[in-house]
Formats: structure tokens, C-alpha cells, sequence
């Protein structure tokens, strides 16, 4: 046994009784940043999904790809922007984010599960027309900008996602999703990943990123805000960096619409997933309604 499985044997047992009280509730987890690319992490964070599911909770996992995605622009040719935090989508660029998306990662993540336990599922939010989008815009200093096929949630049907959940499976979703038009829509993942959550009536949101979770004053200091309530991150929202913008709104959304508790979690470190959401050690930043 290698070290690195023997650390997480020892965090399983250690975390089992933690998770008693969420035994049934459906957990979303976005998977995005380092996670995705370094192999060890990748392999970390599959084995935190099945033990969810073992453990009897329901983990529905909503993937990004934005370093594939370049990969991929890149080795084509194809120059991209980012406005606002999000990605400027031309019909071009959709037709290499949903070969990215559904055809690479959502297939390597499905793999890469299943190596633990057969029961992860592919599908995107096209299917049984999961995800409904309309066009957004970014803004930037206030004002709106287009950003061609980028779409923003407007309906979810969580009939596909509940059948597969309820059959025993895990759920792995890529974000593109049609507009009313049946237009192919790049969607932001932290967004679609927050409106599941809502709508799947989720007991909690988990967000990976490549930081260790909101700072409190960045680039001046490095402090994490280990706890912030909606009304506290919706003031503080405009004046975060742009890549933060679409988790921390995420977040926001999600609690605002009735999901308990959303986490930002540092993906660099192993088994992230379980240390910061379901124990007292971790590190990351926790979103509560007003109220608490």
C-alpha cells in the first residue's frame, strides 16, 4: 500500500461517522482546476466520489475543462478571450468546447471513477433537455459586453439526473446546454453546477478551485475567509478578481436558493472533497444563508 492510499484508508475511517447525519442527501460537486490535470489528484478525487456513494450519500459531480479547452484552442490555432471571467464563445470555439467537454473529460472522468466503482454515468445538460440556457452577457466596469454562445441557466429538469441517482449511479455532467432555439451553449460550470444544486434540492455545494478559498483582501493579504454569510459575499462580490466572480456567484446563487451550505475548496490538496466538507480541518471558505 503506497503511502498516499494508506493516508486516505485513514481518512475514510476517520471521516465514516462524520457522515451519518448526511446519509441520503445529494451533494454537488463541481470539479474544475488542478484537480482535473494532476493524475494523483484525479485519482484522489475519484475515490472521495465513491466513498460518498458507498457511504450512502449522493454525490452528483458537474465538470469543467477550461485547461483541455486551451489545450486544445491552442493546438488548433484558435485565439480566445476572457471577458468578465468567462469565455468568449465563438461558433468555432462552441464546436471545440463540447468535443472537449463530452468527448475528453467527461469520458476520462467517467473512467477514471469507474476504476473504483462502476456506477459513474456520463451525460450533458443536452440530454433529456437537462439544462435550458439563454444568452448572457459579461459585464465589465458595469457594462454589459457580448460574448457570443456563453448561455446562463434558466430551466433545469432534474428527471434524468433523480432517475440515475435513484438507480444507484453517479452522475457525471457536462455543462453545454440549448437555448429556447436549440442553439448549442457554452455554459460557465460553477453556474450550471449551482442551479443542480438548487434544483436537485442538494444538502450541499462544493466547489474545486486552485486556491486555498476566498481571501479576504487579495493581492494585499493571503487570509482566508474561512466563513461568509450571503449578504456579507453578495457586498463583497464586485470587487473580487474575475476568475473568482463566477464561483463566489455560484456560491451565492446556490444558498439563495435554498442549498444550506456551499464550499470553495482548495483542489490542490489531496482528498480536499472530504477534509474540508466534512471534517473540522480543512481549509476553504463556507457560504451560509444571512440568517446563521
Amino acid at each position: 500500500m503506497t503511502s498516499a492510499t494508506q493516508g486516505g484508508s485513514e481518512l475514510f475511517a476517520e471521516i465514516s461517522p462524520l457522515l451519518q447525519p448526511f446519509i441520503g442527501a445529494t451533494v454537488v460537486i463541481k470539479y474544475g482546476g488542478n484537480a482535473m490535470v494532476d493524475v494523483s489528484l484525479q485519482r484522489a478525487f475519484a475515490q472521495d466520489v465513491v466513498f460518498l456513494h458507498q457511504a450512502g450519500l449522493h454525490p452528483v459531480v458537474v465538470h469543467g475543462g477550461g485547461p483541455q479547452i486551451n489545450e486544445m484552442l491552442n493546438k488548433l490555432g484558435i485565439t480566445s478571450e476572457f471577458i468578465g471571467g468567462l469565455r468568449k464563445t465563438t461558433p468555432e470555439i462552441m464546436e471545440v468546447v463540447g468535443m472537449v467537454l463530452v468527448g475528453q473529460v467527461q469520458r476520462e472522468l467517467v473512467g477514471l471513477i469507474n476504476e473504483f466503482s462502476p456506477r459513474a454515468v456520463g451525460v450533458s445538460g443536452e440530454d433529456s433537455r437537462m439544462l435550458l440556457a439563454e444568452k448572457r452577457e459579461a459585464s465589465v466596469n458595469g457594462e454589459p459586453v457580448d460574448i457570443g454562445l456563453v448561455g446562463d441557466i434558466i430551466e433545469v429538469s432534474t428527471s434524468l439526473v433523480e432517475t440515475l441517482v435513484n438507480s444507484g449511479f453517479i452522475p457525471v455532467i457536462s455543462t453545454v446546454a440549448k437555448d429556447g432555439s436549440g442553439m448549442t451553449m457554452n455554459v460557465n460550470a460553477d453556474t450550471a453546477a449551482a442551479a443542480l444544486a438548487q434544483a436537485l434540492g442538494a444538502e450541499k455545494f462544493v466547489v474545486l478551485t486552485d486556491v486555498e478559498g476566498l481571501y479576504r483582501d487579495w493581492p494585499q493579504s493571503s487570509e482566508v475567509i474561512a466563513s461568509i454569510t450571503t449578504e456579507e459575499l453578495s457586498e463583497l462580490l464586485p470587487s473580487l478578481a474575475s476568475g473568482m466572480v463566477p464561483k463566489m456567484e455560484a456560491c451565492l446563487r446556490a444558498v439563495e436558493g435554498g442549498v444550506p451550505r456551499a464550499h470553495v475548496i482548495d483542489g490542490r490538496v489531496p482528498h480536499a472533497l472530504l477534509l474540508e466538507v466534512f471534517t473540522n480541518g480543512g481549509a476553504g471558505t463556507v457560504v451560509v444563508g444571512s440568517h446563521e
